[in-house]
C-alpha cells in the first residue's frame, strides 16, 4: 500500500471531513493511521468503512483518472498552499501542479450573474494571466466560468488557470462546464480536497471556498448577491489578511447588492485590472491581450460610447448623443452584427469588445 493510497482511502471514508482527516492524519502518516483505522482504534464507524475499502483499488482508479494525490507534508504539495492553517492535508489534482505559484488572485461571484459582470470577469482573468498572474476560481457557472475563460483566452504565453472544485475529479460539475474542465485540466490544474467518486453536495462548497481564500493573494469580487457562496470566500480571505477588492456596480442590480457592500464598508474597488496589479505591487509587465479589432468610430464610436454594461434605453441613447433616430437605429444595426451591442428594440446593452 502505498502513503498516497491510503490517505485518498482515508479521505474517501464516510463521514471524513477536512477537519477530521487533518486530525487523524496529524501525527501519523497515512499508512499507519489506515492501520490504525482497520484495527478500530479510530471509532468503529471508520472500521466498519475502512473493513469494505481496498487500498490498492482506490490508488488504481486515481491514476486511471488523471489524479495526482498530494500529502501536505510530501515535496509535491503546492507551498503557497501548504502555509495555510487548514489546508487540506491529502490534496488532488487533475493537470500541472506547478500552476500552483505566486502571485494569484482569485475572481469570484454569483451563478447568477449579469451579462456585464461576466464580461468583466473575462476581461479581467484574460489581463491577469496576460500580466503573468495565476487567476484561481471555482469553476462555477457565471462569473467563475468567465473568469476561467478570460484566463485560458491568454494562452498560450499567459498563466494558465487554477480552479478549485468542491467534488471529486472524476465528477464534473456542473455538467455545462465539462469543456471549460477539460480545457482547465490541460492548460492549467483543477484542485479539490476530495477523492474521486465525490459528489458536489452542497456543505461542499463553503469548504472549497477556503482553499481559493488560502491560495489567492488578492480576492477580487466581481458580482455578489447580499449573501452567498462568494460572502464566504470573502469571510475566509479576511481572516487570512487577504486584501479584498471589489467591482462596483449599479445601485439598483441585485447582483451587485454584495460587492457594493464591500466597497461601503472600506475595502477596495477593482475598476480595472490595473487596479488589482497595484493591490499586488505588481507594475503591468506585459500590455493585456488587445481586442481583434479597433473600436469603431464616427456615429457608430458615438453610440457606443453611450450605450452601458447594463440595459440602456432608446430614448437615452437618442438624448445622449443628439443624433436623429435613423442615424442611431442604423448604427446599432451594425453594432450588433459586430458583437458589440445586443438589443431588443427599445433597450440595448454592451455585450463585448467585439471579438
Amino acid at each position: 500500500m502505498t502513503l498516497e493510497g491510503c490517505a485518498a482511502a482515508l479521505a474517501g471514508l464516510p463521514g471524513m471531513g477536512p477537519s477530521r482527516l487533518r486530525a487523524l492524519l496529524q501525527d501519523r502518516p497515512p499508512d499507519r493511521c489506515w492501520a490504525d483505522v482497520l484495527a478500530g482504534e479510530d471509532g468503529e464507524d471508520l472500521q466498519r468503512a475502512a473493513s469494505r475499502v481496498d487500498v490498492g483499488a482506490v490508488a488504481a482508479a486515481h491514476a486511471a483518472a488523471g489524479v495526482g494525490i498530494h500529502l501536505l507534508d510530501g515535496s509535491n504539495y503546492p507551498t503557497v498552499l501548504a502555509e495555510d492553517p487548514a489546508a487540506p492535508a491529502v490534496l488532488f489534482s487533475m493537470g500541472d501542479i506547478e500552476a500552483v505559484r505566486r502571485p494569484l488572485v482569485g475572481i469570484v461571484g454569483t451563478r447568477r450573474s449579469t451579462h456585464g459582470g461576466r464580461e468583466t470577469a473575462r476581461q479581467f482573468g484574460r489581463d491577469l494571466a496576460a500580466a503573468g498572474v495565476g487567476v484561481v476560481s471555482g469553476l462555477a457557472l457565471g462569473i467563475d466560468g468567465a473568469a476561467h475563460c478570460g484566463s485560458l483566452a491568454a494562452r498560450p504565453d499567459g498563466r494558465p488557470p487554477v480552479a478549485v472544485v468542491g467534488c471529486g475529479l472524476d465528477v464534473v460539475y456542473p455538467k455545462r462546464h465539462a469543456q471549460l474542465w477539460r480545457a482547465i485540466a490541460d492548460e492549467g490544474v483543477i484542485l479539490s480536497e476530495w477523492p474521486c467518486g465525490t459528489r458536489p453536495e452542497p456543505w461542499r462548497f463553503p469548504a472549497r471556498n477556503r482553499i481559493i481564500a488560502a491560495l489567492a493573494d488578492v480576492l477580487v469580487v466581481v458580482e455578489s448577491h447580499a449573501v452567498g457562496g462568494s460572502m464566504h470566500t470573502v469571510e475566509a480571505a479576511d481572516a487570512r489578511g487577504r486584501t479584498i477588492l471589489a467591482v462596483p456596480g449599479p445601485v439598483r442590480s441585485p447582483a451587485s447588492a454584495g460587492t457594493n457592500r464591500l466597497l461601503y464598508e472600506g475595502n477596495g474597488p477593482a475598476r480595472d485590472v490595473d487596479d488589482v496589479l497595484a493591490a499586488l505591487g505588481l507594475a503591468r509587465p506585459m500590455p493585456a491581450v488587445r481586442d481583434r479589432r479597433a473600436a469603431p468610430g464616427g456615429v457608430e464610436g458615438a453610440v457606443l460610447e453611450v450605450v452601458g454594461w447594463e440595459p440602456t434605453s432608446l430614448e437615452q441613447i437618442l438624448v445622449r448623443t443628439g443624433l436623429s433616430p435613423a442615424a442611431v437605429a442604423l448604427a446599432l444595426s451594425r453594432l450588433e452584427h459586430d458583437s458589440w451591442v445586443r438589443g431588443d428594440g427599445a433597450w440595448w446593452e454592451r455585450v463585448g469588445m467585439g471579438d
